[in-house]
């Protein structure tokens, strides 16, 4: 196995452990969009509906460590360290609000203009500090240390730990509500449900003694088990995770995967690693006794988009589809 540098790790954790909050979806406190609202106003009903999805303030709400915040207006300043919120945060209209974002952040193209305050792991709290920011949402690795030292000047830091698709749209709705952008992250996860329901009903007729095993490696010498989003796009997909025995972000061990023998393999596009300067699919094909595996053999190694793969924001649903194409293409293509 290839060792990765730190700051590969760096990136890989900051990339695919962005977070949700866990427990945001069903507080009582907080004020829920009906499911039966339209997104858009056509008759005099759908514009009372759209009426509903005005935030009342003051509002509770609740992050993924169980701390309480309570919001008196719509936060006007806003800072991310996390590049799956971030993206979450532009696709509700935030971009004229938002005055910071991560080292790492690259999607949507309007980011780049923005300040950079570090990551999750290692955020620039300085950086922060003079941003002036109302709420910064980060994911649950921040350290205490910059974590207390911000709420000790006041300064809101919310929580996020996504574990599966639904934790997604449950997190943008909350940011829609704390924003009061609940109109517009209605309509982005309205279409990420319409995505979902393309996946799951092309691929449902697919017997479950006929579906294919799937690995998948993000970072050299990575891969995923259960209890984690990107192990549940390839179940939604129509896969099997061959590495399910596992529990959230593992190393491999090599000789499992050759006795698992995978029919696909899904690898992150555009991954180097620093000391062979290899990409990832060379080191893939390249291991002792894995040219034996058949999604090797049958030129079944396929590369995504790696921030597709691995960002838990509005673009996971868009992830899952490339999942499921390399899987089942003809299903997919019909």
């Amino acid at each position: 196995m290839h060792k990765v540098s730190k700051l590969w790790a760096l990136l890989c954790l900051t990339l695919v452990m962005s977070l949700v909050i866990a427990a945001c979806g069903s507080s009582a406190e907080e004020k829920q969009a009906p499911s039966s609202q339209q997104s858009t106003g056509q008759s005099s009903s759908q514009k009372e509906d759209i009426s509903l999805l005005k935030t009342v303030y003051p509002l509770k709400v609740t992050d993924a460590t169980g701390e309480t915040f309570t919001f008196d207006k719509a936060p006007k300043r806003i800072v991310s360290v996390s590049p799956a919120e971030t993206e979450a945060l532009f696709a509700i209209g935030l971009k004229d609000e938002i005055v910071g974002v991560s080292d790492y952040d690259d999607y949507p193209e309007a980011v780049k203009e923005k300040p950079k305050m570090g990551g999750i792991e290692k955020p620039n709290v300085e950086a922060i500090i003079a941003a002036e920011p109302d709420i910064v949402f980060t994911g649950i690795s921040m350290s205490e240390e910059s974590v207390k030292k911000l709420r000790d000047l006041g300064i809101v830091i919310f929580k996020t730990n996504p574990k599966t698709i639904e934790d997604v749209m449950n997190n943008i709705q909350l940011f829609g509500q704390i924003t009061d952008h609940q109109q517009e992250a209605k309509a982005v996860v309205d279409k990420m449900k319409q995505q979902l329901t393309q996946v799951t009903e092309a691929v449902k007729s697919v017997p479950n003694d006929e579906k294919k095993k799937v690995y998948i490696e993000f970072a050299p010498g990575w891969t995923v088990g259960k209890g984690e989003f990107m192990d549940e796009i390839i179940k939604l997909a129509g896969g099997v995770n061959i590495a399910s025995d596992l529990q959230g972000w593992s190393e491999i061990n090599e000789e499992n995967i050759i006795k698992a023998n995978p029919d696909v393999i899904l690898y992150a596009n555009g991954v180097i690693d620093t000391e062979s300067k290899k990409a990832l699919d060379q080191i893939i094909k390249g291991r002792s006794g894995w040219d034996q595996i058949n999604a090797i053999q049958n030129n079944q190694v396929i590369g995504l988009d790696q921030n597709l793969l691995s960002r838990p924001g509005p673009r996971v649903t868009e992830g899952l589809i490339e999942v499921a194409k390399a899987i089942y293409p003809d299903l997919m293509n019909k």
